[in-house]
């Protein structure tokens, strides 16, 4: 059983705690992070979803709720470790930005890290392959329905921030 911290429209801590998988009530929040790997050539590190996760076989980048108690930069930190093996440290992780939806606060990071796809360790029951694209293959993948459909909104409306950070060798196809 997994709980999550309550936040409030101004992202304060409630105190409360919300069990994962039960409905928000009117005015709660919680928290997911995301993370856009890149390795500052060009190239994004997407895995693909497990056979019983939703979105079955569609890939995306790690990312995940954060538990009660921890903050964003931890929730991210574990989440990217346990999805992918790659482990960094809190203040290894940019944020792009943040923002709120629905019943949910959003904080969107990318980090620098240029992992071999052979020193990738999978989740098991969350990730089951992994691989670098290019900024055109993702949009090709996003085209074809192969990334989950909130996973290329996102892609879309980061995509300027992201190649901001790549160097210009790897910025073509």
């Amino acid at each position: 059983m997994e709980w999550n911290d309550v936040y409030d429209a101004r992202r304060r801590l409630t105190g409360q705690l919300h069990q994962r998988g039960t409905p928000w009530n009117r005015g709660e929040y919680g928290l997911v992070v995301c993370v856009w790997v890149h390795d500052g050539a060009g190239h994004l590190l997407l895995t693909q979803r497990a056979p019983e996760k939703s979105f079955a076989g569609t890939w995306e980048n790690s990312g995940g709720a954060a538990q009660a108690g921890e903050s964003s930069r931890q929730a991210i930190a574990r989440e990217l470790r346990e999805e992918t093996g790659i482990c960094a440290e809190e203040d290894e992780f940019e944020l792009l930005y943040s923002e709120r939806g629905e019943n949910t606060f959003y904080d969107f990071y990318c980090l620098k890290r240029d992992t071999p796809i052979a020193e990738i360790v999978l989740q098991p029951g969350e990730t089951i392959a992994a691989k670098w694209v290019t900024f055109w293959q993702m949009h090709q993948m996003i085209q074809s329905g192969e990334i989950c459909r909130i996973i290329g909104i996102q892609f879309r409306a980061q995509e300027q921030m992201l190649l901001s950070r790549q160097s210009l060798a790897g910025r073509a196809k």
